[in-house]
């Protein structure tokens, strides 16, 4: 899925959103937050993905069943091993609103597709060259929307997978980078805040993760949050 989406450069709002209208942020002013996501130590925060299908089947996913949405899926691969996502980053291409955005490999659904798993198996072997089973699966998370009405109407479906170990990741043309994050730096000090962002002369705020290689935000952040907290608090 092209990454995040332009909720908050769209309405000025500080409410999570899907960073997808926009460019990697040309400048980007930290602001933390008042409030804490969530504590526990790093050790606490270890090893926690082979709980991840206890927790999933607690409860059932929410579902967009409007017709009128156009249909996507994501996949959130999980390693040990350190406990890591993949996560990637956009190539830029003019036109396309997902344009240099980091996010979880994924797209929209194709013709061929069955369902929405199978364009989350179909679009990750695509864009990095990872082939993942119905072994490999964990469930699914909760359906996610655009916030604002000046981006598509689509429905993004995000898939847990499970691998035993971080697999060799194969860039497409429509990706630019690929980074295996490890849990303990996703939820270290100074990652998770409110960020000030200027992009082609708009002035945004919305909350996200500030890494190395880019901002996660937008759906993509509103995806990871409660998932970490789940991880953090056993909840989901």
């Amino acid at each position: 899925m092209r990454g995040g989406e332009g909720d908050q450069a769209a309405l000025g709002a500080s409410a999570p959103g899907h960073g997808v209208g926009s460019p990697v942020p040309a400048v980007v002013r930290f602001r933390p937050i008042g409030r804490v996501l969530w504590r526990r130590s790093v050790r606490a925060q270890l090893s926690r993905f082979h709980r991840v299908e206890e927790l999933l089947a607690r409860r059932s996913p929410t579902v967009e069943t409007d017709p009128g949405f156009a249909q996507a899926a994501v996949a959130l691969i999980c390693v040990p091993d350190p406990d890591s996502i993949l996560l990637i980053r956009r190539s830029e291409r003019p036109g396309d609103p997902w344009s240099g955005q980091m996010g979880l490999p994924g797209g929209r659904r194709g013709d061929s597709d069955h369902d929405l798993l199978a364009t989350a198996v179909r679009e990750t072997e695509e864009e990095v060259g990872i082939r993942l089973s119905s072994e490999d699966l964990v469930g699914a998370l909760d359906d996610l929307t655009p916030r604002t009405i000046l981006l598509p109407r689509i429905v993004v479906r995000p898939y847990v997978f499970r691998l035993p170990r971080r697999a060799d990741v194969r860039h497409s043309p429509e990706v630019a980078a690929t980074a295996w994050v490890g849990l303990d730096h996703l939820l270290g000090p100074g990652i998770y805040g409110d960020w000030d962002v200027e992009a082609g002369g708009r002035r945004m705020q919305f909350p996200g993760y500030r890494l190395s290689e880019g901002v996660v935000w937008g759906m993509t952040e509103r995806i990871l949050t409660p998932f970490l907290r789940a991880l953090a608090d056993q909840t989901y």
